[in-house]
């Protein structure tokens, strides 16, 4: 593979995301495919430190310093992880990526997309996901998660956010989704967890010259 690939993956709270990429890395590493990965915020030493500042602490942070403590983290991660990992044409892999900002702080925190946008494109420094999958799930089906799993039940600051906040960030989500349809692929993450691979990987197959 010449060319470095890009793909991140979105969704709400309990979509799956983290156990849909373990499976993505190792089908990919199968493949003999060099794979990096990565999640937000995170991914370097100053991208924990605002990790546990966003997720973990008790402060009070308005959705504007959120998003700009979000793209601290973001060109960080861009110009230490990601950028290098595709010019060496790695496949890199995204748990989150600048379309929550929109999805988040814009959609469910109010802020207008417009306001949003110039600061997002300064943080990322021009890296675009080649393919976004959206994992969509409603907010009950979230929970009933939650309630299931030990290792779910454990609340961050955005999981803690009622069902109304988390409505606006599904359809924040959504909307991304149909203004950028060429990049998106949206699965039901209600589905079982091997049915939700299958279509990823299907996906994968159709769009990128991965091959048996």
């Amino acid at each position: 593979m010449e060319k470095g690939i890009l793909i991140s993956f979105e969704g709400g709270e309990a979509c799956g995301k983290t156990s849909q990429i373990k499976r993505l890395v190792s089908y990919l590493k199968e493949k003999g495919i060099e794979v990096v990965t990565s999640k937000e915020p995170g991914g370097t030493p100053l991208g924990e430190a605002v990790r546990n500042i966003l997720l973990h602490s008790n402060l009070e942070i308005c959705p504007r310093a959120e998003a700009l403590l979000f793209n601290a983290s973001r060109v960080q991660n861009v110009l230490d992880v990601i950028k290098p990992a595709l010019e060496q044409g790695k496949v890199v892999i995204l748990d989150r990526f600048y379309d929550s900002t929109y999805a988040y702080e814009g959609y469910a925190g109010n802020l207008e997309v417009e306001e949003l946008r110039p600061i997002i494109d300064f943080a990322i420094c021009g890296a675009v996901p080649d393919l976004t999958f959206l994992l969509d799930i409603d907010f009950d089906e979230a929970l009933r998660r939650k309630n299931a799993d030990e290792n779910l039940k454990n609340l961050d600051r955005f999981e803690s956010k009622g069902k109304a906040y988390h409505e606006k960030v599904r359809s924040g989500f959504l909307q991304l989704a149909k203004d950028n349809a060429e990049r998106f692929c949206v699965i039901d993450a209600k589905k079982p967890r091997e049915e939700v691979f299958e279509e990823i990987k299907k996906e994968i197959e159709k769009r990128f010259d991965i091959k048996d």
